[in-house]
């Protein structure tokens, strides 16, 4: 599926601003920096799915934390993974979301590369900040629909951000090479069956396929998609941000999504762009030939360009709030 056209469209996102969560629009990269100490503190989730805790349960609960695992042999390599566990009562069980990160967090490295999420993307003050809406254009970067803010902050006011187990693993580069779809075969193995066992065994995962998420951006989302439509019965949620495709795999995504459907019918699919995204003729074009086929899927276009500011503001608040919402059967907007 990936010839020399693909290739092109690969360099050009390397030329242009960043490839959606690499390079800065300056086209360096952000300085990099030791991963952070462990995270003890965000405000409280609530101490169950839907409710908040009482005044008293609050002295019980445990802090937040992260997670670090490191792998000398994957099937794709070497291979980091940061877990971000959520404040919580001892007892108290999460949804699991697999996030994925960009092409830039790719060339730094497993040990690097696997914090994009936390250290680059802003996902800890995210959560931080879903937990005390409501959310501002300053959250968002100033790249927020007002409209769209509202029906966030109103979905905030009805139900509370719950949280996430949110594990982040170092996603290697499979945009290069001629193909482009078997070279996710791999990372899905190393997903699927060695990571989701783990993050179920040793967090306080919930530990079931309706509440596990997977999600990235640009490249990362290219990821998520291919790894999501592999194994579908694996997930509750697949979902992708800014995904890095080209419109020519929109007839393999269809027969994929097709394949995936009758699997798992019940499995919660978006599309989610922007209107300063160099892929997002691509990711219309394949909305397009899923509804034209029959597959069911959200396609969400909000405002922002392909960068970093992208991912630190809408981004991460639309991954998380989509996620919380959908690994509980939930609908976003109700």
């Amino acid at each position: 599926m990936m010839g020399p056209r693909f290739a092109c469209l690969a360099l050009c996102v390397l030329a242009v601003a960043c490839d959606g969560c690499g390079a800065p629009a300056s086209g360096a990269p952000p300085p990099a920096s030791a991963p952070p100490a462990p995270v003890q503190s965000v405000s409280a989730p609530s101490a169950s799915a839907g409710a908040a805790p009482a005044p008293s349960a609050k002295a019980a609960l445990e802090p937040a934390r992260e997670l670090t695992w490191s792998y000398d042999s994957t099937p794709v390599g070497r291979m980091q993974v940061v877990v971000s566990l959520p404040e919580r009562r001892g007892d108290q069980r999460f949804p699991v979301l697999i996030a994925m990160h960009g092409r830039g967090e790719a060339f730094k490295g497993p040990a690097r590369g696997s914090y994009g999420w936390i250290l680059d993307y802003g996902l800890l003050n995210a959560i931080r900040r879903l937990h005390a809406p409501p959310l501002s254009q300053d959250d968002l970067e100033k790249l927020g629909n007002e409209e769209r803010l509202e029906h966030i902050n109103a979905s905030l006011t009805k139900r509370p951000y719950r949280g996430l187990i949110v594990v982040c693993p170092y996603t290697p580069d499979i945009l290069a090479g001629d193909k482009p779809f078997s070279a996710a075969e791999p990372l899905t193995r190393f997903l699927v069956d060695e990571l989701l066992p783990r993050v179920f065994r040793e967090t306080p995962a919930l530990g079931n396929s309706e509440s596990t998420g997977l999600d990235g951006v640009s490249l990362g989302g290219r990821a998520s998609l291919l790894v999501g439509l592999e194994r579908p019965e694996k997930f509750g949620a697949v979902a992708a941000l800014q995904a890095a495709f080209d419109s020519a795999d929109a007839p393999e995504l269809v027969r994929r999504a097709k394949a995936a459907r009758s699997k798992n019918p019940k499995l919660a699919l978006r599309l989610l762009t922007s209107d300063g995204d160099f892929f997002l003729g691509s990711t219309k074009n394949i909305s397009k030939a899923f509804t034209d086929a029959g597959v069911e899927h959200d396609l969400v276009v909000i405002p922002g360009p392909h960068d970093y500011v992208f991912n630190r503001g809408p981004g991460v608040y639309e991954m998380l709030l989509f996620h919380d919402r959908a690994l509980r059967g939930e609908k976003l907007f109700e």
